[in-house]
């Protein structure tokens, strides 16, 4: 926490050690329920010298380009896919043909050690803008989880540029506080290739930014802690006519009035919720609410459930 917002937090009566520890242990959760990456986290690139052929013939870059193509977007990290463009210039062809797979945990310094810093923030930024620039695309993944966006908003806008251009189909973004009112600017709506969006630790634009959006490969959405208005979930599930999965995690909604005719699995975790609503869903299979948090009076959540007629997995009720 910064100086600036931690006297804010003492103004408030409030302990900025004890709530560091609370964003990070959110922190913690949010990051379990990423995805993984579609990486070999096996072998380091570094490592594979020793087995080069013994007769010092270059086999590997005979392969078909589409085979080249699949084994470059599987290395561990975008720093061992990006080093395969040094070898040649026809590596570098592979490389930029590539489908990007993109983690800025692995640009951290390792050096600096875990969680990031408002210190280490701007050179993996830096870095990040580099590769994205650099990269033709399509993106296949993209991960940004590390940065302090507080400092960068014109660089995250940026970003969201050249994602929406250059086809990402899997992000994830997450926010290192603090602050924890960033706003996510407008523009990740305008993203139609995705199949997979995880946010956290945003503040999300208002409905009215919502009109005209539009996610009709969306599959699988995830929102950690963010700050919304009420309504925001219901038109970003209305808008994606094929998404199946919802995970809601550490997020204050108020209500929710579920209407979706794709969704399977809808999960809500550590959340506060005054009115969980199952309107339509007839494809839903499994409603999980873990650990909900109290609202205000000490109220639980109230929940509905109307047309679900393939529901058969409820799960983690406190009664």
């Amino acid at each position: 926490m910064d100086p600036a917002t931690a006297a804010d937090a003492r103004r408030k009566g409030c302990d900025p050690h004890t709530l560091d520890q609370a964003a990070e242990s959110m922190l913690c959760y949010i990051y379990a329920n990423l995805p993984s990456l579609p990486v070999y986290e096996g072998t380091r690139l570094a490592a594979l010298a020793s087995s080069a052929s013994p007769d010092g013939v270059d086999r590997i870059s005979r392969l078909p380009p589409e085979l080249l193509s699949n084994i470059v977007s599987r290395l561990p990290s975008v720093k061992d896919a990006a080093r395969t463009a040094v070898l040649s210039s026809h590596w570098r062809r592979v490389w930029l043909s590539t489908p990007l797979v993109l983690a800025d945990a692995h640009l951290h310094p390792e050096a600096c050690g875990w969680p990031p810093t408002p210190a280490t923030s701007p050179a993996v930024t830096a870095a990040v803008s580099r590769i994205l620039d650099a990269h033709p695309g399509p993106f296949r993944c993209v991960h940004l989880v590390c940065s302090h966006m507080s400092a960068h908003g014109a660089r995250l806008a940026r970003w969201l540029q050249l994602l929406a251009a250059k086809g990402v189909q899997d992000l994830a973004l997450v926010n290192r506080p603090w602050p924890r009112d960033v706003p996510l600017p407008a523009t990740l709506f305008a993203v139609t290739t995705l199949t997979r969006l995880y946010v956290g630790m945003w503040t999300l634009p208002g409905t009215a930014a919502l009109r005209g959006a539009s996610f009709p490969h969306l599959r699988e959405l995830g929102l950690g802690c963010v700050e919304m208005e009420q309504g925001v979930v219901d038109s970003l599930v209305a808008r994606s006519p094929v998404l199946e999965v919802l995970n809601i995690l550490g997020c204050k909604a108020v209500r929710l009035r579920l209407v979706s005719q794709s969704l399977r699995c809808v999960q809500i975790s550590w959340s506060r919720m005054e009115d969980v609503a199952v309107v339509k869903a007839p494809l839903l299979e499994r409603l999980i609410l873990f650990r909900p948090c109290k609202i205000a009076g000490g109220m639980s959540t109230r929940l509905r459930i109307g047309d679900a007629p393939k529901l058969h997995a409820f799960g983690y009720l406190e009664p």
